[in-house]
């Protein structure tokens, strides 16, 4: 402190010019005037017709064109396996499979989908047969809490079509875009090796 100012009191002085010439130029409407401004209502993409083959079942849909895939699924055709965890495309959870090939479904729009054949773990099991890669994180245990399963599942039927190596360390790597918070990692790279036939 100074004399008898402070640094606040000198800057709150310095301020009240300003403000004061602020406040005189702001013109006010009458309320008569005011009340009948009309408000703007938000607008946005409006939905638009997009066909969407699931699991070999064609569904006609109308989305906004900004919906993920992995919404679609989830909230219009009720196809719960397809987990939300991220979000953001980090964790593999929300994995399926587009034309044979892995994706994470919730950093792909729908309509960028449209005319592909799409499948969610829902469709790869056969009538009362599970898929090869189903069966064996069944026989290797290869999960917990099963919330990154369906992901995991998927992304291990994507990462055997890519024929990728098989060896523990290729499988870890090739599958480390599916994070599983239990930490039931080797038991999830058995089950990829078991499933592609790999030898130990």
């Amino acid at each position: 402190m100074f004399g008898k100012f402070s640094r606040r009191r000198f800057i709150v002085r310095a301020a009240i010019p300003t403000v004061a010439a602020t406040l005189g130029s702001v013109q006010l409407l009458p309320a008569a005037e005011a009340a009948t401004v009309t408000r703007l209502q938000p607008s946005g993409p409006h939905p638009i017709p997009v066909t969407l083959s699931v699991n070999g079942t064609s569904h006609d849909l109308m989305l906004e064109p900004r919906v993920t895939l992995l919404d679609a699924l989830r909230e219009r055709l009720g196809l719960f396996g397809t987990k939300k965890g991220c979000d953001q495309g980090t964790c593999g959870a929300c994995t399926v499979l587009v034309d044979g090939t892995r994706i994470d479904s919730c950093l792909s729009l729908a309509v960028m989908n449209e005319g592909k054949a799409i499948t969610t773990v829902e469709g790869l099991a056969s009538s009362d047969t599970l898929h090869p890669v189903q069966q064996a994180f069944l026989d290797h245990d290869g999960f917990q809490c099963g919330y990154c399963t369906p992901g995991q599942i998927c992304s291990a039927v994507g990462l055997i079509n890519e024929k990728r190596p098989l060896d523990e360390a290729s499988v870890r790597t090739w599958m480390s875009g599916n994070i599983c918070r239990c930490g039931a990692y080797p038991n999830i790279v058995a089950a990829v090796r078991s499933a592609a036939g790999a030898k130990a």
